[in-house]
């Protein structure tokens, strides 16, 4: 059965993508809007040859991705205006801060929330601020609050009540709840501003927190994303900054993710081709064949499979998340609320 491979090899080779037959377009279109690599990958294939339905179905992705980066530079500067009274660093994360500024990463990235970082003591300051602007809670339930409020890395959600656009307010970059611990105040520390005031983390964290989102956080849903992301900031940075690797190691070692940042290393480099010549040599681990076997997992109609394979790393993300007697009290309150899925 075909699994994700061919769009992985469509954004290593661009020039690959000419060989393809008409059903295998079709795949690949399908698992690239599964995966929401569909921009990156139009982006990639812009200047080889395709038959003419594919080249429009191509440029719709590239123009529905222009008008999602101004949307999302858009309410970035809402969010700007709203905390316009608030002293302190605000920090753009993820796409937004991609495309905020102008890395290859922004190029074709598929952008949802907008998600900021500010310092942990000035959450009830800019809470405050951003209801007052139009901003409401999306989840009102005391329960979720009061477990986002002690235990997670952020606010629980917010969306505005005009705009329906919703807000990811941080205070670090992993649940509070999770083994490594990053230091948030060097990451605030060391932001980089932009000309209108915002911020960005600094190259090695903003790779680092990348990389904390894939493999320390969550279940490797859009993982191969996410692992295109850090595969083009690490080509990027590297290429920018020859003690790149030196800033990239130090930085790891404060914030606890060296063994996370070897992993991401090595995956880079096996799915994507990354050309690590100026970040060192990387080994292999058997354990990321499991990775490479879940990061693949789609057939060519872009539906998820190995389910058994995903189900492991669903419960992996919630072991890491949480020590085994909190989790199990956290998805029996959920189980009794109505069985919801926890977050």
């Amino acid at each position: 059965m075909r699994d994700a491979r061919l769009l992985v090899d469509a954004l290593r080779n661009p020039a690959s993508v000419e060989m393809l037959d008409s059903g295998q377009w079709t795949e690949l279109i399908s698992i690239a809007r599964a995966e929401s690599l569909i921009g990156s990958l139009a982006h990639r294939v812009k200047d080889v040859a395709v038959p003419d339905r594919v080249r429009a179905v191509l440029q719709d992705a590239i123009e529905a991705h222009d008008l999602a980066r101004q949307q999302a530079l858009w309410e970035a500067d809402c969010a700007r205006r709203a905390l316009a009274e608030y002293p302190s660093k605000i920090v753009l994360m993820k796409g937004t801060a991609y495309v905020a500024a102008n890395l290859d990463a922004g190029v074709g990235r598929s952008i949802g929330d907008l998600d900021i970082m500010v310092a942990r003591e000035d959450l009830p300051v800019v809470e405050a601020a951003l209801l007052d602007a139009g901003w409401e809670w999306v989840k009102p339930d005391p329960y979720d609050d009061q477990y986002y409020r002690e235990h997670m890395h952020e606010l629980p959600p917010l969306i505005h009540r005009e705009r329906d656009r919703m807000i990811d307010v941080h205070h670090t970059i992993l649940p509070l709840t999770a083994a490594p611990k990053p230091d948030a105040k060097a990451i605030l520390d060391d932001a980089v501003r932009l000309d209108n005031g915002l911020y960005v983390m600094a190259p090695a964290d903003m790779v680092l927190h990348s990389i904390a989102h894939l493999f320390a956080d969550g279940d490797l849903a859009g993982g191969l994303r996410n692992l295109w992301d850090i595969n083009l900031l690490l080509r990027h940075f590297s290429e920018a900054d020859e003690n790149f690797l030196a800033e990239l190691q130090s930085r790891a070692q404060i914030h606890g993710l060296r063994v996370e940042l070897a992993r991401a290393l090595r995956l880079a480099a096996r799915i994507y081709g990354a050309s690590l010549d100026n970040i060192g040599s990387v080994e292999t681990a058997i354990s990321d064949n499991l990775y490479v076997r879940r990061l693949l997992a789609r057939d060519g109609y872009g539906r998820e499979t190995r389910k058994l394979t995903r189900f492991a790393f669903y419960v992996r993300s919630h072991w890491l998340r949480m020590p085994p007697l909190m989790l199990a009290r956290h998805l029996w309150t959920k189980w009794r609320k109505g069985g919801q899925q926890p977050k």
